[in-house]
């Protein structure tokens, strides 16, 4: 069956299962997607029809619903990504079929079992999709998707490890939301040591993912700057150059690849790398893989090759291993004399190959040799092998100039211009580098009119040197002329509007500028170059492309304009009216194109109903006329011939006059057939976007009920606060009371310290009396004991009371680290009440109700906060007091110290006494 009927039958299918999810319709509709599995569909997302179009968002309608089996999933994700047969065809579905989204969704309802063959193809899918392609973080299921990486990357299923690591490295690639994202994440730090450990893996893809996520989070913060100092920088160099060479495959060397031009974003890092004194070797070692027939591995060279030219530091280095000759000395026409090809030889190999895909690393290829030849043209010393390289090129380049084939279609027109902008942009630096030097002057005027002319066998120099010139005068005329017929033969329908960079008519428009300015520079050097450059000036269809010069926004398109318009001025015949007009009629567009922001599809007007209506009329008389006609020749044979021709003669008249509106009229039917065909277009992007919108509004529903959620929870929460401050109010309470207990405990202390006092007077009064009272002496002992015992009771009260101090201390201490515990909580609940009313503010009028309870909240929170200001008041008074208690007890040591003494004293005067007196008895 052929794609049409393939497709319609899938249609159908997708219709059948949505009105009726049975066993049946589900093997029906694998079946019809792995019959168009097995059918060629290149280019089949590009072509705009409307029945892929359908097609495709049934497709991803079921693949994102849960009720899907996983084998119909799988089969519908497996065909997807067939359709996606190139660059585009990814970024088709990732922009105007919302891929990505989907993908996520099937992995997060699979995100419990993450070995499941479905996930792994629908991350090997996603990595492709997101490959260069920025991925926003308001996408559907795009943190939970990053949740899932973040999770699995953390186990140890080596399966799953490494396409998560692809597909983390490319959504953090030049994605600040997605960085912050992930910087913001709780496990954000375990996560950074599974990396820095995934750096010792044995695949050299592993550590090249794992290089390209640490270089997006950790380049620019502390982290990256050790992991990326000086000590491991160059060990990093040497990493990536291999992997480069000698890597996995080409997945392994793209990545590679990008994580160098990422770290060359970074002056630091790219000053280290001028630095490397390895560099000339690597360099080499990469310039190698041009020599193989990869193109895709070759344009991943060429991207690091041109990112290294955007470093000043390095563009000179590039340039000595470009240009260093590698065997004996190129000559002219492209003819060497040895064997071994160098760096610069791959490139100009890579100019013509004939290799399938090779146009994009053709271009990549100029772009690159534009870079270098400036810088290398521009050195104060030009190389022989420089001009060698040069007078081999040019003529490579001028055989690309050959090769349009009119019925390529706007694909192919599209390339040869984009061939032509930069080969011409790279004759005219060539040009503008030579003719600076005054050395190099007779090698432009003869290298590069020889080079314009194709090899031809003449007899004579003569005439070689004649048809030579014709040559190349008539290979640039030609050029302009095919230029101007794509400019003025592109379809108002298949065109862009004016200002946009991908529209033909701008392509084309570029490509003929430059090669007018081209034929410019070389009017002086080229015979009859000149004659033919101001004829084309003169030319009216010179104005479309002029008219969009002059109001590009491009500075270069712009003074590449005003230039060929000073040049084309003085002419007799140029049409400045006619570009006057033009210019004013691009003008007022770009001021209707902003004031509208909705696009708009340029369409042919299509005419009243009545006058369509009018044509099968029309087409039934021209029938009716010639019925007419031949019946009246039929009856009247016997008529004279010229009255026959006469009549003849009006009526084909008539009919060709029929004819040319019956012609008119099918060109505004197909027109209006095309007026509808967009229309249904229209009508099925409006479909999708409906169905995005209802997506949308069903995520935005269930983040209000996970808000209306987590202000129920705050509600608990604050109501637990305020049992806590009611539990530490009694608290306080209770502490007030003890406080009254140690003043009255302060009181006896003074009542002690008075009976202490009196004791003192007596001990005077008795030593004072002691001589006279010898016969007393039993009584004073008695007495001692008593104050003995009240000494040792008083040191017990005193140490029971500096114990009770500690344990107040103790309990102070515990008061404060609650109080410290409830002002983080209060500072976490302001936090999370900022937050919410930072979120409350981007919400609807339905969300001011939570304003209110959060105002509710604040007052609480200062009544809370109030009255831990007060329990910290009662506490600091709390210290006063017990400051002042530990003084008074210091006082007290210090008396109980005094008065031991005078006890002490008393003992030995007594004991002194009495054997005094028993001698004297003696």
């Amino acid at each position: 069956m052929d794609m049409t009927t393939c497709l319609k039958s899938l249609l159908l299918a997708i219709q059948q299962y949505r009105e009726g999810r049975t066993a049946q319709n589900a093997a029906q509709l694998q079946k019809q997607v792995e019959e168009v599995s097995r059918l060629k569909c290149d280019q089949l997302l590009s072509s705009g029809q409307i029945l892929p179009s359908d097609c495709v968002n049934g497709l991803v309608e079921l693949a994102g619903n849960p009720n899907t089996s996983p084998t119909l999933t799988s089969a519908i994700i497996s065909l997807l990504a067939q359709l996606a047969c190139d660059d585009a065809g990814w970024e088709i579905l990732h922009n105007s079929y919302n891929l990505t989204s989907t993908l996520a969704s099937v992995i997060h309802c699979h995100s419990a079992t993450p070995a499941e063959p479905l996930v792994l193809q629908c991350l090997q899918v996603l990595q492709k999709l997101t490959y260069n392609t920025r991925v926003f973080q308001s996408t559907n299921y795009i943190h939970e998707l990053i949740a899932f990486l973040v999770t699995n990357i953390q186990s140890h299923n080596d399966d799953i490890i490494m396409p998560c690591l692809g597909l983390m490295a490319n959504l953090c690639r030049d994605n600040h939301s997605v960085q912050s994202h992930i910087k913001s994440l709780d496990n954000v730090k375990p996560f950074y040591r599974t990396l820095i450990n995934s750096l010792a893996h044995n695949s050299l893809t592993v550590v090249v993912f794992t290089l390209s996520i640490l270089a997006s989070l950790t380049l620019n913060e502390k982290v990256g700057e050790k992991l990326f100092d000086a000590k491991n920088i160059y060990q990093t160099f040497q990493l990536v150059f291999n992997i480069i060479v000698n890597g996995d495959g080409t997945l392994t060397r793209k990545y590679s690849v990008d994580l160098l031009v990422d770290l060359l974003k970074n002056p630091k890092i790219a000053d280290y790398l001028s630095r490397y004194e390895h560099f000339s070797a690597c360099v080499s070692q990469v310039l190698g893989l041009l020599q193989s027939k990869d193109p895709d591995s070759a344009a991943k060279v060429l991207e690091l090759l041109l990112a290294m030219c955007s470093v000043s530091g390095l563009r000179s280095l590039l340039c000595e291993v470009v240009f260093r000759p590698a065997g004996p000395k190129l000559r002219a026409g492209g003819r060497r004399q040895g064997a071994g090809a160098d760096g610069g030889i791959a490139l100009v190999q890579w100019l013509s190959s004939p290799v399938e895909g090779a146009e994009s690393c053709s271009l990549q290829t100029l772009q690159l040799l534009n870079e270098l030849l400036e810088e290398a043209l521009a050195a104060e010393t030009l190389s022989d092998f420089v001009l060698s390289f040069v007078e081999m090129l040019l003529p490579v380049l001028l055989a690309l100039l050959k090769g349009l084939d009119p019925a390529g279609g706007d694909a192919h027109l599209r390339k040869y211009c984009h061939r032509i902008t930069h080969i011409t942009s790279l004759l005219l630096n060539i040009l503008k580098s030579l003719l600076m030097s005054a050395v190099c002057l007779h090698f432009v005027t003869s290298v590069l009119s020889e080079a314009l002319t194709p090899p031809l066998l003449c007899a004579e120099d003569s005439t070689r040197s004649l048809v030579s010139r014709q040559v190349s005068a008539q290979l640039c005329l030609l050029q302009v002329e095919t230029l101007l017929s794509c400019c003025h033969s592109s379809s108002p329908l298949a065109c862009l509007p004016p200002g946009s960079d991908n529209d033909l008519s701008q392509v084309c428009a570029e490509a003929l500028l430059r090669t007018l300015e081209l034929m410019s520079k070389l009017r002086q050097q080229v015979k009859d170059m000149e004659t033919s450059f101001y004829r084309m000036l003169q030319d009216q269809r010179i104005v479309t492309p002029l008219s969009l010069a002059l109001t590009s926004h491009h500075r270069e398109r712009v003074q590449t304009g005003l230039s060929l318009l000073f040049e084309a001025t003085p002419l007799p015949d140029f049409p400045s009216l006619i570009l006057g007009e033009s210019i004013a009629a691009n003008n007022a567009y770009r001021q209707r194109e902003a004031e509208v922001s909705i696009k708009r599809v340029a369409v042919q007007e299509v005419p009243p109903s009545s006058i369509l209506d009018s044509s099968n009329g029309s087409s039934r008389s021209v029938h009716s006329l010639a019925e007419k006609i031949q019946n009246g020749l039929e009856l009247q044979d016997h008529a004279k011939n010229s009255h026959v021709s006469e009549i003849i003669d009006v009526y084909e008249q008539k009919l060709s006059a029929f004819a040319s509106k019956e012609s008119g009229l099918q060109d505004l039917l197909e027109a209006k057939a095309l007026a509808l065909s967009q229309a249904d277009r229209l009508i099925a992007q409006y479909r999708f976007q409906r169905a995005q919108a209802e997506a949308e509004a069903c995520k935005l529903g269930s983040l209000l009920k996970e808000a209306e959620r987590r202000r129920e929870d705050l509600q608990v929460e604050l109501s637990n606060q305020v049992q806590e401050v009611e539990r530490s109010k009694a608290d306080m309470e209770e502490l007030l009371q003890h406080n009254t207990r140690l003043q009255q405990d302060s009181e006896e202390h003074q009542a002690l310290k008075g009976a202490y006092n009196s004791l003192l007077n007596r001990f005077n009064e008795s030593e004072r009396l002691l001589k006279e009272l010898q016969s007393s002496h039993n009584l004073l002992t008695k007495q001692i004991d008593a104050l003995r015992k009240n000494h040792e009771a008083l040191q017990q009260k005193h140490e029971k009371i500096t114990s009770e101090l500690e344990d107040r201390e103790e309990e102070i201490r515990s008061l404060n680290s609650d109080l410290k515990q409830k002002n983080s909580d209060i500072t976490g609940l302001r936090g999370e009440l900022r937050s919410k009313e930072e979120k409350v503010k981007a919400k609807d009028q339905e969300r001011r109700d939570l304003e209110e309870t959060v105002d509710v909240l604040r007052k609480e929170l200062n009544k809370t906060e109030q009255a831990r200001k007060d329990a910290s008041i009662k506490a600091s008074s709390l210290e006063l007091q017990k400051s002042q208690l530990e003084t008074k007890l210091k006082q007290k040591e210090d008396e109980l110290n005094k008065h031991s003494t005078m006890i002490s004293m008393i003992h030995s005067l007594s004991s002194g006494k009495l054997k005094s007196d028993v001698n004297l008895s003696l």
